[in-house]
């Protein structure tokens, strides 16, 4: 290592040759030594250095720093070695898989492979199909408040299929619109929505049953420690009622499935957990849950539809271990918001004497063709309650719900915050539909009943069930009016 410097003759202001100090063998081996155990000498250690070595501490602290950056060059130089030949290897591969794609063979034809400008067309003659049965139900559901024929649009163009242009997804938008709508129809879905149907198998096939099982078992498992999880896993909300809302990150992390963390832009969850009094014996809201006719009687202002596809494992009395298919449709009272159609196992077990569960898993039985004009996704993640029999013609309800939702047609803004809060589908809402459907029934059971049984001690809660099926078109009807 070399070490020069510059001396200025003072007479003449002329820079004189720079000289070079060599350094001995035996003082670069030591230097070298040093900077193996310290690349960073201090003031101490430097002059101890040039005591031992003969040489000034501006030698030794030069000395080092060139040596510093020699050392980072030669990490730089390998560094960037490493980086091209990973480059040039990455390169390799994507020229060789492409390749195999450009030769790969279909295996049911034997023909090459379909080009995607074929898939995209196909996707844009859906999505204009798609886009003019949108139009036509704007039209029809504002001639229908407006009180007249609506005349404002013009008719819609035929698509023709040789203009790429016209078969962009906003092909429809050069049509003009006319003057901008009173109804805000077009910012929200509806009931109406005409997705395609939503597809419902006739049976389970005995392939899928075991496999049902365990994840109904799954579910059960995920509710009850739900059900009984504290402020880690619940958030209270503001105001006066202090709902409970679900932790989604605190929830991915404790109950991790492959992809929970990759949810698409247009999906969100919905996660609430409410607890509370309810007029009726244990046994009858088992009853009640396992049986879909009364599911749908019971709430009618959030089930719209609900049906028994199948009956996997029917279990003791029909309640206890029973395992059943069943679909259900959810609606809010409003044209603007679409439903939501489920597929789901409900499992029942009794935990204890006077303590149940009902848990709720969605499962995925759409066919798989039906990709391109699949419904929108509503998937029930493992909800359910908890029923706790008070010995008084009482039940403790805990009620936990939660889902991932998909919406492809945003939200209207008149339900917005009540549907993303939890108030049209939350726990909340399900818990007092209960609460005011079994003191609805405890009501018209206690008027009906002779006075005998009242008389006799025999508990209200306990009869409601067995007068529940005299009394059930009267309810429905005074909760329809």
């Amino acid at each position: 290592m070399d070490f020069g410097d510059d001396v200025m003759d003072g007479s003449d202001g002329q820079h004189r040759k720079k000289r070079y100090h060599r350094h001995t063998p035996r003082q670069i081996q030591q230097l070298e030594a040093m900077f193996k155990e310290c690349p960073h000498p201090d003031e101490n250690q430097r002059m101890q250095l040039s005591r031992e070595l003969g040489l000034e501490p501006r030698q030794i602290k030069f000395w080092f720093q060139n040596r510093r950056t020699q050392m980072k060059a030669q990490h730089e130089r390998q560094d960037n070695c490493f980086l091209r030949a990973e480059n040039d290897k990455i390169r390799c591969e994507n020229i060789a898989m492409r390749e195999a794609l450009r030769n790969v063979i279909c295996p049911t034809c034997g023909g090459p492979p379909v080009a995607d400008d074929y898939f995209d067309e196909q996707k844009l003659r859906m999505e204009n199909a798609r886009l003019k049965e949108e139009l036509d139900r704007v039209s029809s559901l504002t001639s229908k408040y407006l009180g007249r024929p609506f005349t404002q649009l013009p008719p819609v163009q035929p698509l023709s299929m040789s203009s790429s242009l016209e078969l962009s997804v906003g092909g429809l938008g050069s049509l003009a619109l006319g003057p901008s709508l009173d109804l805000d129809l077009l910012s929200g879905g509806s009931s109406g929505y005409h997705h395609p149907a939503f597809h419902l198998p006739t049976a389970v096939p005995e392939m899928e049953r075991p496999m049902m099982a365990e994840m109904a078992t799954r579910a059960m498992d995920e509710l009850i420690r739900m059900a009984q999880a504290g402020e880690q896993l619940w958030a209270r909300t503001g105001g006066p009622d202090g709902r409970e809302v679900l932790n989604v990150d605190t929830y991915d992390s404790i109950f991790s499935k492959p992809g929970s963390s990759f949810r698409g832009p247009d999906v969100h969850v919905e996660g609430s957990r409410d607890s509370g009094l309810v007029f009726m014996s244990a046994i009858g809201l088992v009853d009640m849950f396992m049986d879909s006719s009364k599911w749908t009687e019971f709430f009618p202002a959030i089930v719209s539809n609900a049906r028994t596809i199948d009956v996997l494992v029917n279990g003791m009395a029909g309640r206890s271990e029973s395992l059943v298919l069943m679909y259900e449709e959810l609606h809010v009272m409003s044209p603007v918001v679409p439903t939501r159609e489920l597929c789901f196992l409900r499992y029942c077990r009794q935990i204890e004497h006077g303590l149940w569960a009902i848990a709720d898993v969605s499962v995925d039985l759409q066919p798989r063709d039906a990709r391109f004009g699949a419904p929108p996704r509503s998937c029930r993640l493992p909800s359910g309650c908890l029923i706790a029999d008070m010995a008084n013609g009482y039940s403790k309800v805990t009620w936990v719900e939660h889902m991932e939702v998909e919406d492809r047609v945003p939200i209207h803004l008149l339900y917005r915050d009540r549907i993303l809060s939890g108030a049209a589908f939350g726990a909340h809402r399900w818990l007092a539909a209960l609460q005011r459907a079994c003191e609805r029934c405890a009501c018209l059971a206690t008027a009906g009943m002779p006075p005998r049984d009242i008389a006799g001690g025999k508990s209200v809660g306990v009869a409601v069930s067995a007068w529940y099926e005299d009394f059930r078109p009267a309810a429905k009807e005074f909760v329809l009016q």
